[in-house]
């Protein structure tokens, strides 16, 4: 069924209505080489707003600052009606140890970083941007317990993390009464699945909502992308710096193109454009609460929000199914086959639970 950016969503186990897209701003400047001038990255908001979206995506080192800058620009007159969700962890300062990684020291720094960009008293939504295997899982929840209870930031969340950390900690603030994690972002789309084997049941389980980055793959499956791309020899500035970016990714394989010409089918059979089919699988899964579109150009916006749109036939989904598909490993094949079922069931039959 169609949807619309007003058409909200709960996100994770609580009560915050988001849109189904997110809009990302790590486009919103030019530092990194490629991105939105400050006049298209206006565009860009005012197109997204205009048409009732309220959730948008930043982080405090994204396009060195400009980002949260430009946004805390543009959400001035309409603060309040947002969902401004960033991100701490990477480093702000090269050099010093203190200001990067996910400890109690950074964490209050970064936040303050970001309200002064921004432009506001609070935070909607902060993720542990990155996990790193220092910082005890302590005194990082209880560092956002209290940045909560100061009300500068309202809800907390993770983001590339192992799904064990994950839900380790969520069962430690849960225990302790401490603010619970309420969203996921991870990399998801038909290209990156692994997200499948466990980070996505356990953000079911545990009452994340997912929000899934790159869902088109970092380009890769709006089809822009031909088999001479593989050598990754192209450089230079704008779409090639992003091409030879994704290629260090590996984003950028014959596995990857193959999965992108069976997008390409689809979309030419809808009639519709590659990167809204493959924005629109994501989005129709129903473990996922809002994809991060991150477009550079309203054109592309345009296109993007066109995903909404897309209906799939039953044919249609279990083709690019098929085409991105991953195995599970142990122990997700063994469990969901055959012979575990028959020696713990047998013949009984138990109706899954909704």
């Amino acid at each position: 069924m169609p949807l619309t950016l007003d058409t909200y969503r709960l996100l994770g186990r609580s009560g915050l209505r988001v849109s189904p897209l997110a809009l990302g701003t790590a486009t919103f400047g030019t530092d990194w080489g490629w991105g939105a001038e400050r006049d298209e990255a206006r565009k860009l908001f005012d197109l997204y707003v205009g048409r009732g979206g309220n959730f948008i995506d930043t982080a405090v080192t994204y396009t060195n600052g400009s980002s949260e800058r430009l946004l805390g620009e543009f959400a001035r007159d309409n603060r309040e009606s947002l969902v401004l969700a960033t991100k701490y962890t990477t480093h702000r300062r090269p050099g010093d140890p203190n200001s990067g990684g996910p400890h109690r020291k950074n964490l209050f720094a970064s936040v303050e970083s970001s309200l002064r960009r921004l432009n506001t008293d609070y935070i909607d939504l902060l993720y542990l941007h990155v996990w790193d295997f220092t910082t005890p899982v302590e005194e990082i929840l209880r560092g956002m317990d209290d940045l909560v209870r100061q009300g500068k930031v309202l809800y907390a969340a993770i983001s590339n993390a192992p799904a064990w950390q994950a839900s380790r900690m969520q069962a430690i603030a849960d225990l302790r009464g401490w603010t619970p994690l309420v969203a996921l972002q991870i990399e998801y789309s038909l290209i990156q699945r692994a997200g499948e084997r466990d980070l996505i049941p356990m953000a079911r389980e545990m009452g994340l909502g997912v929000v899934p980055y790159s869902p088109m793959g970092g380009g890769v499956l709006t089809g822009k992308y031909r088999r001479d791309d593989l050598t990754g020899t192209n450089t230079g500035s704008g779409e090639s710096t992003r091409k030879t970016f994704n290629h260090a990714l590996g984003l950028i394989t014959e596995r990857t193109l193959a999965v992108a010409d069976v997008v390409k089918e689809i979309a030419a059979e809808l009639d519709r454009t590659p990167a809204q089919v493959a924005l629109a699988w994501t989005l129709r899964n129903p473990d996922v609460t809002a994809p991060i579109i991150g477009a550079r150009t309203p054109a592309q916006l345009e296109d993007n929000l066109g995903a909404l749109q897309v209906d799939f036939t039953a044919s249609h989904l279990a083709r690019l199914d098929e085409a991105g598909a991953i195995d599970l490993g142990y122990p997700h094949t063994l469990l969901a086959g055959d012979v575990a079922r028959t020696h713990t069931r047998g013949d009984l039959k138990i109706e899954a639970r909704r």
